[in-house]
C-alpha cells in the first residue's frame, strides 16, 4: 500500500522523527512510505500552487497518512500549522475525508500530549479515520523495547487499513456563533501606576478581536502600546531547529529580522503582556505559533518571569480545552502570572465590556502587588522535565540553560535535602517494628503532617 508521510520537521530528512519512519520503511518493504517535507518546504508549498496541488494529489492517491513531527513549543512547528491552515483555506478538506491516519511524534515528553490532542482534533475535523499515535522520547529508537512497539504500532496501522476497520472520533466539531461585539459601556479610566503594558496581536482583521482590543486599550488613562506581529515586526522565517542558540542564546536570525530586538526590548521590559488573537482551526494562528517557536532562542530558560500575562481571544476557547491548557502552561513555564482569558463567547456586548474592564483592573492590581499564584502540575512537572534533561542528556548543546539553571537554583534535586533523608531513614527503620508502625500510622501521622504548618500559623501576630 501507499502511505504518505507528512514530515513536520523544518530539518527535512535529517530530522530525528524521520529516523523512526525510516526504520518502519526498512521493516515493511512491501509498503511504500513516501515522505513529503512539509515544514522544510512550506514557503514553496504556499506560494507555488502547483507544488501544493502535487502534495494534495499524493494524499488523494494514498491508502493512509502518517503525520510525523517533532514537538515545537507545546505543539507542532509553525510551518506545519501553516500547512493545516492551507488545507482549510483552500478548501481541500474532502481529500482527507475517510483517509486512515496516525500520528508519530518525537520529543523529550514536554507537552507531547497537547501536540497529540491538537493533531487528533485536526484529523477529526477533516473527517479522517484516526487510528493511533506513537510518541517516543527522541532517542528511544536505540532501545529494543521501543523498536518492537514501533513495529507493532505500524503493523496495527497497516492492518486497520487492510481490514477497513472502523475508528472512533475523539473530538466534536466546534460550534462557534459569536455575537457582533460593539462596546457599549463607558467606565472610569484606569491609572496604569507607571506599569508598562503591551498588547501583542497577530492581526486586526477579526472585527470582534479589534473591538475588544480597542475597548481594553481605552480602559486606561495612559496610552497602551499595541504591536501587530504582521505589520510592526519583521519575522522572515520560523525556527530552524538548528540549536545554535543553545550555547549563548544567540539565534541564527540575529540581525536579519526584527524579532529578537522586539522580544528583548519590548516584551522583556514590559510589566504586563496581553496576547490577543483569533482562533484558527483549534489554535491561535500560525503567525502566533511562529512567535512562540522563535521565542525558543531563549531555549529552556524562562525569559518573561515575574510578569502579568493575559489573553484576549476571539473564538470558541471554552470548546477547546487543549488550547487553554497550552496557554496556561506557557505562562507557568515562563514563571509569570496568568491574569485570565477574555473571549467573545458571551450573549451581550455589555458582558464583554465588563469582563474586559475587570481584566484590565486586575492586571494593574496584580502587577502592583507583585502577585503570582503557585504553579500547578502544568508548570511544576514541565519545569522538572527541563531540569532533569538539562542536567543530564541535553546539557550539551544547551550550555546556556545549564549556566542559567545553576544561577536560578533550578537544580533542587531531593538528594540535597539531607534533613529529609535522615528523617526518612529513621522512620523507615522504626516502621519495621509492628507496634511502632501501628502507633505512627494510627495515632501520629495526621497530626505530624500539620505540625510544622500550625507553628507558622501560631507564630504570626494578629
Amino acid at each position: 500500500m501507499k502511505i504518505i508521510v507528512l514530515n513536520g520537521s523544518p530539518k527535512g530528512k535529517t530530522s530525528v522523527t524521520m529516523q523512526y519512519i525510516n526504520y518502519i520503511q526498512k521493516k515493511f518493504e512491501q509498503h511504500e512510505l513516501k515522505i513529503i517535507n512539509i515544514s522544510q518546504r512550506i514557503n514553496n508549498i504556499e506560494k507555488n500552487r502547483k507544488v501544493f496541488d502535487n502534495v494534495i494529489n499524493d494524499i488523494k492517491s494514498s491508502d493512509g497518512i502518517i503525520w510525523a513531527f517533532p514537538l515545537y513549543v507545546f505543539t507542532i512547528h509553525s510551518n506545519y500549522q501553516r500547512f493545516i491552515e492551507l488545507i482549510f483555506e483552500r478548501n481541500v478538506k474532502d481529500v482527507f475525508k475517510n483517509k486512515y491516519t496516525c500520528l508519530l511524534a518525537t520529543s523529550i515528553h514536554f507537552y507531547d500530549h497537547t501536540a497529540i490532542n491538537y493533531m487528533n482534533s485536526i484529523c477529526d475535523d477533516l473527517d479522517m479515520n484516526y487510528v493511533d499515535y506513537f510518541s517516543p522520547y527522541m532517542r528511544d529508537l536505540q532501545k529494543e523495547y521501543t523498536r518492537k512497539n514501533l513495529l507493532m504500532y505500524a503493523q496495527n496501522f497497516f492492518d486497520i487499513i487492510t481490514n477497513k476497520s472502523t475508528t472512533i472520533k475523539n473530538y466534536s466539531k466546534v460550534n462557534y456563533n459569536p455575537i457582533s461585539y460593539i462596546p457599549e459601556i463607558t467606565q472610569n479610566k484606569i491609572n496604569t501606576l507607571n506599569k508598562k503594558v503591551i498588547i501583542v496581536v497577530d492581526s486586526l482583521e477579526d472585527t470582534n478581536l479589534k473591538n475588544m482590543i480597542d475597548k481594553f486599550k481605552n480602559s486606561f488613562a495612559d496610552n497602551i502600546e499595541l504591536v501587530n506581529l504582521k505589520n510592526d515586526v519583521s519575522i522572515i522565517g520560523g525556527c530552524l531547529g538548528c540549536l545554535q542558540c543553545g550555547y549563548n542564546y544567540k539565534c541564527i536570525y540575529e540581525g536579519k529580522d526584527d524579532f529578537i530586538d522586539f522580544y528583548n526590548n519590548k516584551l522583556k521590559t514590559a510589566d504586563i503582556i496581553v496576547f490577543a488573537g483569533a482562533i484558527k482551526y483549534r489554535h491561535l494562528s500560525s503567525t502566533w505559533k511562529k512567535f512562540f517557536d522563535r521565542g525558543f532562542f531563549n531555549t529552556h530558560t524562562p525569559s518573561l518571569s515575574g510578569k502579568q500575562m493575559g489573553f484576549i481571544i476571539s473564538g470558541a476557547l471554552n470548546q477547546i480545552p487543549n488550547l487553554r491548557q497550552i496557554l496556561e502552561a506557557y505562562t507557568q513555564w515562563q514563571r509569570s502570572n496568568l491574569a485570565g482569558f477574555i473571549t467573545d463567547e458571551y450573549d451581550t456586548s455589555r458582558e464583554i465590556d465588563t469582563h474586559l474592564y475587570d481584566f484590565a483592573c486586575n492586571l494593574i492590581k496584580f502587577s502592583s502587588m507583585n502577585y503570582s499564584r503557585p504553579a500547578t502540575f502544568l508548570g511544576v512537572a514541565g519545569n522538572k522535565i527541563f531540569r532533569d534533561e538539562v542536567w543530564g542528556r541535553i546539557r550539551f548543546p544547551f550550555i546556556a540553560d545549564h549556566k542559567a539553571y545553576k544561577a536560578m537554583n533550578v537544580y533542587d534535586f531531593p538528594h540535597k535535602d539531607y534533613k529529609s533523608r535522615l528523617m526518612n531513614f529513621i522512620f523507615i527503620l522504626m516502621s519495621k517494628f509492628p507496634s511502632i508502625r501501628k502507633e505512627i500510622y494510627t495515632n501520629k501521622m495526621k497530626a505530624s503532617m500539620i505540625e510544622p504548618l500550625k507553628k507558622v500559623v501560631e507564630s504570626e501576630d494578629i
